[in-house]
Parts: C-alpha cells; sequence; structure tokens
C-alpha cells in the first residue's frame, strides 16, 4: 500500500486503510457518483482492493450503485444511512479540532 502524502485529518485520526481511503474519498465527496476505477485513482486505493472492499460496504449499505453508464456502474454514499451521516459529522469536528488548534498555535 501507498503511503498517502497529505492524509486529511480524518485518516490522521483514524488510521490510514484501505477501507479507509476510500471512507475518506466518499466524505469529501458525498454529493457526487463515481466509477470504481476513478474511486481507486482518487483514493489511491489498487483496484483489486477496491474490489475487495466494496461488497462490504454495499452489504452495509454505506455505498449504493447509483446507476450505470456503458459498462461502469457508479457509487456514492448512502447519505440516509445513520453510520454516513454520523462519519460526515465527525470528519468536520476533526477538520474543526485541527483548525482551532493551528489558530491557537499561531495566537
Amino acid at each position: 500500500m501507498k503511503i498517502k502524502k497529505d492524509k486529511s485529518a480524518f485518516l490522521e485520526y483514524v488510521g490510514d486503510t484501505p477501507q479507509l481511503r476510500v471512507l475518506d474519498f466518499f466524505i469529501g465527496n458525498h454529493f457526487f457518483d463515481f466509477p470504481l476505477t476513478e474511486i481507486a485513482r482518487e483514493s489511491e486505493v489498487s483496484y483489486n482492493s477496491l474490489k475487495v472492499v466494496l461488497p462490504k460496504f454495499l452489504e452495509r449499505e454505506i455505498l449504493v450503485k447509483s446507476r450505470r453508464v456503458g459498462k461502469s456502474d457508479y457509487y456514492k454514499f448512502n447519505m440516509e444511512n445513520e453510520f454516513v451521516k454520523n462519519i460526515i459529522k465527525i470528519s468536520w469536528m476533526l477538520v474543526k479540532k485541527d483548525l482551532f488548534r493551528e489558530v491557537e498555535v499561531k495566537a
């Protein structure tokens, strides 16, 4: 696994695994849907790892298939899932915590 250079606050706090990278990608892009190749590239997870992770996320309804374009299925965060709603809130809380810490250090 390649080490991600600029980790988000979410990854800094909870760790850096393929599953968490995919979650982190969708936290920042929860309004949109994406094909597997783009999810893998943008989250810096191998396509094969993504193919292992995806069924678990679909089973738990964290991700849902939104549409099919040609031969590609598109997936997005299931914004009706309580886990998804809470993980986005937690991510924003971590970002705010880091921002306030930076402001205090500079002051």
